[in-house]
């Protein structure tokens, strides 16, 4: 995966966009077909997949899918399993796309990718028997909804897919219209603000252009759904925070951390702190894919070269700020979950893997405080024993070490976080206090 998404020097507001739904429903098509009709990638490019396609035995079917699933073990299966980036511009944006993966073994990654969305496209088939499994208790559609409206991607668009299979039907698209419209409110949008549009990733019905093919839509198409987007303010004047994704030792030039800034501007020379290690040194230089710039925003996906923090002191999951400003680390914190899936109650004690911003630790429950309603906030029970799926609460847990993290009122770019378990997601949440911070003897 390449780690540093080229910013272009377009000087549109950049937002990242991620594309959900369930396996199968059609996001890669959507999203290839999309690219080609922007001329982001050349008709000779997808005639040559299409090609490949067939010689798989899958007909030509495959073949927009294949823009992004460039991993082979992808093409074999059929499922995008790492995120791909790419990058595309409409009349009001220049976007860096995450595709989602829908399958389930993937969702760590679509977590990975939501945390980083600024809004989201969720796709939801309207072919009988695909919308139930999508939108019902257990769907990915549902789960994807959750986990966008909880990680806080404000906005999205929602393409009803495969409108080519029931005739491009306008009562079809009413109906799994008001089965996404429901689902959507139930996890708290506001869906008078939301665009449902009908469309065929396969066909290319109102991606682009207006589809002839139903005249009776009267709404935007997706590209102009996506330029309907009111751009996110970012986050500059508050402390720098930059959660970190990998970390290179590169000959010649030192330790390299990439991540994405999340909070605040840093500048080459800067004196920085890394938590919850608490090692200080200064960025020497900063770059976006192999373009030298003396400082970069809320917003950028950098690597950046610092001197004195050896490798050694510095993971995948740490965050770097300011030295008056550091990140806050927590041993111990108060948040509001919503329970996603569990198969049978989680009692106090029970410890999944916490995955917040880049970072990943086990993390154990250890106090039910109350469980809530989750429209209103009011508490439906002191101390409850056990939470189960579909549940609000407000819990108490304790990451297994020392976690640099912040409340979500505060930062709510890195105040979000997901509790994983036996390969799918069980409940994701916000951060509402540190009640334990961690202080470094």
């Amino acid at each position: 995966m390449n780690t540093l998404p080229c910013m272009s020097s377009s000087k549109k507001p950049h937002m990242n966009l991620v594309v959900t739904g369930h396996v199968d429903n059609g996001k890669s098509t959507i999203v290839g077909h999309l690219m080609v009709d922007l001329g982001v990638i050349d008709q000779r490019t997808i005639e040559q997949f299409a090609k490949e396609s067939e010689a798989t035995g899958k007909g030509d079917t495959f073949k927009y899918a294949w823009v992004l699933d460039s991993i082979k073990d992808e093409r074999d299966r059929g499922i995008t399993i790492d995120l791909a980036f790419q990058k595309f511009e409409t009349k009001k944006f220049f976007f860096t796309l995450i595709d989602a993966p829908g399958h389930r073994d993937f969702i760590k990654n679509m977590i990975t990718g939501a945390s980083e969305a600024d809004v989201a496209i969720l796709v939801v088939s309207t072919k009988p028997g695909e919308t139930e499994a999508a939108t019902e208790p257990g769907g990915q559609a549902r789960e994807h909804a959750f986990l966008c409206r909880t990680l806080g991607v404000g906005q999205v668009v929602v393409a009803l897919n495969k409108m080519d299979d029931s005739n491009y039907s306008e009562a079809r698209y009413n109906e799994v219209k008001g089965i996404a419209e429901k689902m959507l409110k139930m996890v708290g949008y506001n869906t008078s603000k939301v665009n449902f549009v009908p469309v065929s990733g396969w066909k290319g019905d109102n991606l682009v252009k207006n589809s002839e093919n139903m005249g009776w839509y009267k709404g935007p198409t997706l590209l102009d759904a996506l330029d309907s987007f009111e751009p996110p303010e970012k986050p500059i004047g508050k402390p720098l925070r930059i959660p970190i994704q990998d970390v290179y030792s590169i000959t010649g030039v030192g330790t390299v951390p990439v991540g994405r800034v999340e909070t605040g501007v840093v500048k080459a020379n800067d004196k920085v702190i890394v938590m919850p290690a608490g090692v200080t040194g200064e960025v020497k230089s900063i770059e976006t894919h192999h373009t030298q710039m003396d400082s970069a925003e809320a917003g950028d996906n950098i690597g950046f070269n610092l001197r004195g923090i050896d490798k050694k002191s510095i993971h995948r999951g740490d965050v770097i700020g300011h030295p008056d400003k550091p990140p806050s680390v927590a041993k111990e914190f108060e948040a509001q979950i919503i329970v996603i899936h569990h198969p049978t109650a989680m009692a106090p004690g029970y410890t999944p893997v916490l995955h917040a911003h880049t970072a990943q630790v086990a993390a154990t429950l250890s106090d039910f405080v109350a469980k809530i309603d989750p429209k209103t906030g009011g508490v439906l029970e002191e101390k409850p024993k056990f939470l189960k799926t579909g549940d609000a609460a407000i819990v108490r847990i304790r990451p297994v070490r020392p976690l640099a993290i912040e409340t979500f009122k505060e930062f709510p770019e890195i105040g979000r976080f997901a509790l994983r378990d036996m390969g799918t997601t069980i409940a994701a949440g916000v951060i509402k206090s540190i009640t334990e911070k961690y202080e470094k003897k």
